[in-house]
């Protein structure tokens, strides 16, 4: 059944009467690429200059257990402007462009607009939704006009600033303003120049980001209506440099948001003056919801977030959840849980490395240099890790002893209990919102497609999505232990799907090949796939290959993972050198960059 929903085209303000289009406040999102809380001088960097960003926490509130559902842009982008998570719409995997039933899931700003708003964007989108052309939700998509902004009151307009996204830390490390040697590095980057350069290449980077917010706080100021506009300031995800945007930790996640209050609309101050800091734990799930409140206008019922502020605030969540899925050519999928202190990440996909060479990232050179340092064996053991297949299902770190969560306590019994705890709370919401991701991106996307339905509505069908036995039967293969064998075969010779890729995935991590040969005529091309891969690792490398061999040469919907399981599986896999050259992908651009990244490797 469709999910939904009825809202008030006009609503009450304040006292009860309707409101007149001046009396609700008009609303300048400010929005950067790419930079987590660590970039931001008011955050506790002293050596990034962001005296702009300073002086607006300083006439507003500063929120510092603020973060993104994901570490990239597209998938957060999904969530902000629907509200929902996009593991629930089946959104996050990076430019996936996936459909979702319009009709039932409108935009913020739709809403917005039906009750006279003027709605603006400058200029990014991004919002990884197939189905709607993302400029159609704006009244004006491309620039800020401040006239027209006036005479349209009230106002919702967001600006985009790109000067800190992470394509500032490409090219040459020459021109370079701060200097390199006063940062602290990562606890996981080695101390070579190439990563002090970058560092400091960034800051240069958000110091300019910095100068256009001043820009546009002073374009506000001119236009005469900074006293009834409400201004918010915030990135959309972490980063930027190696092992930041794109992961599951602090790094990734952790943002700064900033916003400013004018006494008219003084009821919604989170404390009673400005400048103060506010430590409520805020998802960026929780902000269209709570932009529209400020609106004065009826939230959606499907919304997942909570409102944090104004006069419909909710009390403050527990917990906060994010979600990693394909990053533009390379697969993981992994969900992540957090308080105030602890991080627990739940990777589904154990076998990958932490870090896989990802065509658009190694532009940066701060990434070609410690893999460099990797290979020269010159690394630490926390500086090589993340270049290993991660190994453990799971991973539990203390954010505020451990900021670079380089420490896993996950086997430390001293912390089974926060463990045991914050497992419970993932699994809770992973049922809640409808997790789509509990099967590979390729069987969801075929067997949605297949039922006419998009994979939102697909998903929310139990008997064609049933989550709670797919969240088992992973668990089953995740604690990858021997004793478990005779389940994960009967896994295996489930009618469901999704269980026998869990069970196949299960046999693989424990290095049972007893079924493998069966299960290289699955239905599922996933499935065939990791019993390939089995046999290959158990040293039965003719009869897997040729199974590999076979997807490649018949373009397998699961053609990317195959080639993402040729990089992973090491030498064995060169023998496919000369099928793979043989291919031609004009109209994939992900199969482009992973054919020419595995010809490259193995000549």
């Amino acid at each position: 059944m469709k999910r939904l929903f009825l809202f008030v085209g006009l609503i009450a303000w304040g006292s009860g009467a309707l409101a007149s289009r001046v009396e609700r406040p008009n609303i300048l999102w400010i929005t950067s690429e790419d930079n987590n809380v660590n970039w931001v001088g008011c955050y506790g960097n002293e050596w990034v200059e962001t005296p702009h960003i300073d002086g607006l926490a300083a006439e507003g509130f500063r929120y510092t257990e603020v973060y993104a559902n994901a570490p990239v842009c597209a998938p957060s982008r999904s969530t902000w402007i629907t509200g929902m998570y996009a593991v629930t719409m089946g959104t996050q995997p990076m430019r996936s462009r996936n459909v979702i039933p319009h009709d039932v899931i409108p935009y913020y700003p739709d809403l917005l607009r039906s009750v006279g708003y003027y709605v603006g964007n400058d200029n990014k989108t991004d919002y990884n939704i197939g189905g709607r052309e993302d400029q159609s939700c704006w009244d004006n998509p491309t620039e800020v006009n401040w006239k027209r902004l006036k005479e349209q009151e009230p106002f919702f307009q967001v600006v985009n600033f790109y000067e800190s996204h992470e394509s500032r830390t490409q090219g040459d490390l020459v021109d370079i303003e701060h200097v390199a040697m006063e940062t602290r590095l990562r606890a996981y980057h080695p101390d070579v120049p190439e990563i002090r350069q970058n560092y400091a290449k960034y800051h240069d980077a958000v110091k300019r980001m910095d100068r256009r917010v001043g820009e546009a706080l002073a374009a506000l100021e001119a236009s005469g209506m900074a006293d009834r506009t409400i201004v918010i300031y915030t990135s959309d995800h972490g980063g930027v440099l190696p092992r930041s945007k794109r992961y599951l930790y602090n790094t990734g996640l952790h943002c700064p948001l900033i916003i400013r209050i004018p006494e008219r609309y003084h009821s919604f101050w989170p404390m009673d003056a400005p400048g103060g800091v506010v430590d409520r734990l805020v998802s960026f799930v929780d902000m269209p919801k709570t932009w529209l409140s400020l609106a004065g206008i009826e939230v959606p019922t499907y919304y997942q977030g909570r409102t944090f502020l104004g006069d419909e605030q909710e009390p403050e969540a527990a917990y906060h959840y994010a979600f990693r899925g394909r990053m533009d050519e390379r697969f993981d999928c992994a969900r992540a849980v957090h308080n105030k202190q602890f991080l627990l990440v739940r990777n589904y996909m154990p076998y990958v490395p932490w870090v896989q060479h990802l065509a658009y990232q190694w532009k940066i050179p701060a990434m070609r240099a410690w893999e460099a340092h990797v290979q020269a064996g010159k690394a630490t053991p926390i500086q090589a890790r993340p270049f290993s297949a991660k190994a453990v299902s799971e991973e539990l770190y203390d954010m505020k002893a451990d900021p670079d969560s380089v420490y896993n306590l996950i086997d430390d019994p001293a912390y089974a209990t926060i463990a045991a705890e914050l497992r419970l709370a993932l699994k809770t919401w992973q049922l809640e919102v409808v997790d789509t991701g509990l099967i590979p991106e390729s069987e969801r996307t075929r067997m949605a497609a297949d039922a006419n339905l998009t994979i939102y509505e697909w998903a929310a069908d139990a008997e064609r999505y049933p989550l709670e036995r797919l969240l088992d039967a992973a668990d089953m293969a995740l604690a990858q232990e021997i004793k478990n064998r005779a389940v994960l075969r009967q896994l295996c010779g489930s009618e469901y799907l999704g269980e026998r890729y869990w069970g196949s995935v299960g046999l693989f991590l424990i290095k049972d090949d007893s079924i493998a040969e069966l299960l290289l005529t699955d239905e599922s091309h996933e499935v065939r796939a990791m019993a390939a891969w089995t046999l290959i690792q158990n040293g039965r490398e003719k009869e897997g290959l040729s199974a590999l061999r076979m997807l490649i040469e018949k373009d397998s919907y699961a053609l990317l993972m195959v080639l993402n399981i040729l990089d992973w599986m090491g030498e064995a896999a060169q023998s496919l050198q000369d099928g793979l050259a043989e291919k031609e992908f004009e109209a994939d651009a992900d199969l482009q960059k992973m054919q020419r990244y595995l010809l490259h490797k193995w000549n």
